[in-house]
């Protein structure tokens, strides 16, 4: 079927799932707005000031206002995070010590953390190399959490689970706030202490409830994802308990100064308004998984979620089973962008990553997954995996240029 007769029948199809994400969007704005009401948030708040960073009214009120919306003790959003694994990075050496343990309950962990916890690479100061031991609790043969293994898996010595909420480059489910609630439940009645760190990347505002609220005691993420509405021009955030939170910060920055410091370079107008229209993004942006999944689907390719199944972040995936497709896709993708449109992407290596990667995302953000964009590891089964999206009618115009593309491909 050609993407003339597959897109429109695949809108109509979806109508009623549509109508659901706007229900979803309008409690998750109601949050927010009723969270800026009650911190009185103004004009005030977008003055920034120099140097040092010391007495910023607006960056502390957003971490107030942060944490009040993601139901959590403190947050601490910052523009010096780098990324989300920087983000990441802070909290994990921020809270743990030589001799404690790490494990990780989804399996392995999204590739750019493999050199942060010492799985792969040497000599730049990874967890392994202070001494901090790692385990892995694999996935079932479904791609499912062993949950029987986990109601034996902590020990007194593991000091930090890491909970991955989305899939990353696995074919696997990504978590829904309930499921971390009962790793949550089942990791403390173990050992009490352990400490429950979720990495939140792609999952901001997907529910109407944040890993706090079901027992998480930290998290962190990125603000060129969900969070930054698209217009945050970079940074990340950590959130959870206020002890927790300044351990974080005091990676960030330094002991002493954890959370006090950074200035904001008049960013912070960007961040308040990017939170505020980040529940709307990130509705388009399920719409525009759904929307993928069902002409991916009905086209004969796996896809990861299914095209009815409940989005549980705003990545979604497709095998396309070869190399020659997976290229073909993001150059469409990237063909059909509102930024570097005329630019052709090429296979390459990128920081973090081990394997080839074929990236498309012709965004305003520089790498912002927050907007449309596409990308996958050359490697088996050659799976496209994309993220985010203003609105769902770009990523419908993109689509078709897409399947366009890949049945040419099948038609050689």
């Amino acid at each position: 079927m050609n993407s003339a007769l597959l897109i429109p029948a695949a809108e109509k199809a979806l109508s009623l799932i549509f109508n659901g994400i706007d229900g979803q969007v309008k409690v998750n704005l109601r949050r927010v707005l009723e969270t800026y009401c009650r911190h009185r948030v103004g004009t005030r708040h977008f003055s920034s000031v120099s140097g040092y960073g010391h007495d910023d009214l607006g960056r502390e009120t957003l971490d107030k206002v942060f944490a009040d919306i993601v139901g959590a003790e403190a947050a601490a959003v910052r523009v010096q995070f780098v990324s989300g694994t920087h983000a990441i990075a802070c909290a994990l050496f921020g809270v743990l010590r030589p001799g404690d343990e790490m494990l990780s309950v989804v399996g392995a962990p999204y590739d750019t953390l493999e050199e942060v916890i010492g799985t792969r690479g040497s000599g730049q100061g990874s967890l392994k190399e202070f001494g901090i031991d790692y385990r892995e609790l694999a996935l079932t043969s479904d791609g499912g959490i062993d949950w029987d293994g986990l109601s034996h898996s902590v020990r007194s010595k593991t000091r930090l689970v890491l909970i991955q909420r989305s899939c990353g480059y696995s074919w696997r489910s990504s978590l829904s706030i309930a499921e971390i609630g009962r790793i949550v439940e089942i990791v403390k009645a173990q050992n009490p202490n352990t400490i429950c760190f979720v990495d939140n990347c792609y999952g901001e505002f997907v529910e109407d409830r944040e890993p706090p609220a079901v027992g998480a005691d930290l998290m962190a993420g990125s603000l060129i994802k969900n969070p930054g509405g698209t217009i945050a021009t970079g940074g990340g955030y950590v959130a959870g308990r206020v002890d927790l939170v300044e351990m974080a910060a005091c990676r960030l920055t330094a002991p002493g100064i954890g959370s006090s410091g950074g200035a904001t370079y008049d960013q912070n107008r960007l961040l308040f308004q990017g939170l505020f229209l980040a529940p709307q993004m990130v509705g388009e942006a399920m719409k525009g998984n759904h929307l993928t999944a069902y002409v991916f689907d009905k086209l004969g390719y796996p896809v990861n979620p299914a095209p009815f199944a409940p989005r549980r972040d705003v990545i979604q995936g497709i095998k396309l089973g070869s190399r020659e497709k997976l290229i073909a896709f993001c150059r469409s993708i990237q063909q059909n962008s509102p930024i570097d449109a005329y630019v052709d992407p090429v296979p390459g290596t990128l920081h973090g990553y081990e394997s080839e990667l074929i990236m498309a995302g012709g965004t305003f953000i520089d790498g912002s997954t927050s907007e449309f964009s596409a990308d996958g590891p050359l490697r088996e089964p050659y799976t496209a995996f994309c993220q985010g999206g203003t609105h769902w009618t770009h990523i419908s115009i993109a689509l078709e240029a897409a399947i366009d593309a890949i049945n040419a491909i099948d038609l050689r």
